[in-house]
């Protein structure tokens, strides 16, 4: 790249071979803004996502007609089993995150256990048909889940320099939807093919988990990676940085021998994990992951209305997830370059707006063929604009020491607020109906992003990094 540009400006008069010069300055450039938002640590770990969400994908897409027609559970009850699956996690993160960050850099191990606690939950569900053992079983799968997540978002924030962990966690999160795309389409064709099909979608499931366990244990690093490259322009500026002599030089070795007593200082406590809520960015994007959570209904509730407005068949249920995966997958790298660009909360924020049009589309009496499509594409968009970037925004608030037990607390606030919106959606749904409940819900969703547009964090979250 600067050789290129050397022999650009030491002969002017080079004609065509300025030209060449220019052209593979301009590749080179692209390919370090690749490499510098994007390490192997990143996908390694976007590939361990990618098969396990193939797995859990498969059992998420059946569950929902498998617990409501196959063994006949109300409303109420399906709540309350999908708020164990989708928010018991949230009782385990902060574990998680504190022993990956006390470890001392243990983050895959910790992230290994939960991964491997979730596939051997898989072939359980062949021996449960009653609601207390499968309710115990996806509460271990999601304490599996609640374990890893929060270390291996730490181990892609750790990974990724500021200015492109936007992008980074994008590229993770479509690799991790292509698993979810994927899973359906499986699920899909195991139940054609089989004729006790739902047995036999939860053996291929833990399969397939297993091998999503041999690949982190083989792929991913062992050790917390470092950051990695800065992008061509902050490689610029560092080296103009460098040329400053005296006094500046003396200031600036003095302020990095005092970042280096502060980092050394920071203990990865309990304590300290709770006390990094007093940092106003961080309790601020906590508390708006915790209002926003509570009027966010749950996935499988979302296909459930579809197929009651739609009437869908039942073989083709399992293929409703795939239109958000796909929507997901096409939209999580650009709105996550996007929130690098032009600030993370205001993509954040944008996201719940395709959610709250979503909901304003199932409660219409639109009944066109294009009313799936047009659901399902923003629901998807709602969680490109979401998951990563709201991690990506907290990475900003939580110093490296601490960056599992940071983005653990906002983790925990969000999946908290989904277990108890899952228990209210589905009492309503029993008691008046789902058209009332999700007007009550799209109600709650407007007022809660309303006040999470007052309550935004700091210039260090909504502007783009420098």
């Amino acid at each position: 790249m600067y050789v290129a540009d050397s022999r650009a400006d030491a002969d002017p008069n080079a004609g065509s071979t300025t030209g060449i010069a220019v052209g593979t300055t301009g590749i080179a450039r692209s390919t370090a803004r690749v490499s510098a938002a994007v390490t192997p640590t990143v996908f390694a770990l976007g590939a361990v996502s990618l098969i396990t969400d193939v797995s859990s994908e498969m059992v998420t897409a059946v569950l929902p007609l498998y617990l409501v027609t196959g063994l006949g559970l109300s409303p109420l009850g399906f709540g309350l089993l999908d708020g164990i699956y989708n928010g018991f996690s949230a009782l385990v993160r902060l574990a998680g995150g504190h022993l990956a960050d006390r470890g001392g850099g243990r983050h895959k191990w910790v992230a290994g256990i939960g991964y491997g606690i979730s596939a051997a939950c898989k072939p359980l569900l062949l021996l449960a048909h009653t609601l207390t053992p499968i309710g115990l079983i996806l509460a271990a799968d999601r304490t599996g889940k609640g374990l890893r997540t929060a270390p291996r978002d730490a181990l892609i924030s750790l990974s990724s320099t500021p200015e492109n962990r936007g992008r980074a966690f994008g590229v993770h999160r479509a690799m991790d939807t292509a698993g979810a795309l994927l899973g359906p389409l499986v699920a899909f064709l195991i139940l054609r093919a089989t004729v006790d099909g739902y047995d036999a979608v939860f053996t291929v499931s833990f399969c397939v988990a297993v091998v999503g366990v041999l690949v982190l244990v083989l792929f991913v690093p062992g050790s917390s990676p470092t950051a990695a490259p800065r992008t061509e322009k902050a490689v610029r500026e560092r080296v103009v940085g460098e040329r400053a002599v005296g006094e500046q030089a003396v200031g600036e070795q003095a302020v990095g021998e005092q970042a280096v007593g502060e980092k050394a200082a920071v203990r990865p406590t309990l304590r300290a994990a709770f006390a990094l809520l007093a940092r106003r960015d961080l309790r601020r994007i906590t508390v708006c992951a915790l209002l926003l959570g509570l009027a966010t209904v749950s996935d499988s509730f979302v296909y459930l209305l579809l197929q009651r407005r739609l009437g869908v068949p039942d073989r083709w249920f399992a293929l409703l997830p795939v239109g958000t995966a796909a929507a997901f997958l096409i939209l999580a790298v650009p709105l996550g370059r996007l929130a690098d660009r032009v600030g993370r909360w205001r993509v954040f924020l944008a996201g719940h707006g395709a959610l709250l049009t979503a909901y304003a589309l199932l409660l219409t009496s639109w009944h066109g063929t294009a009313l799936p499509y047009a659901v399902l594409l923003l629901h998807g968009a709602f969680y490109a604009a979401t998951d990563g970037v709201l991690m990506a925004a907290a990475s900003d608030s939580a110093p490296e020491q601490l960056r599992s037990s940071g983005l653990a607390l906002v983790q925990t606030g969000q999946a908290t607020a989904r277990f108890v919106c899952s228990l209210g959606f589905g009492a309503a749904w029993t008691l008046w109906g789902d058209r009332t409940a999700l007007m009550a819900s799209a109600a709650a969703l407007a007022v809660c992003a309303a006040f999470a547009f007052t309550l935004r964090p700091g210039r260090s979250v909504l502007e783009p990094a420098p």
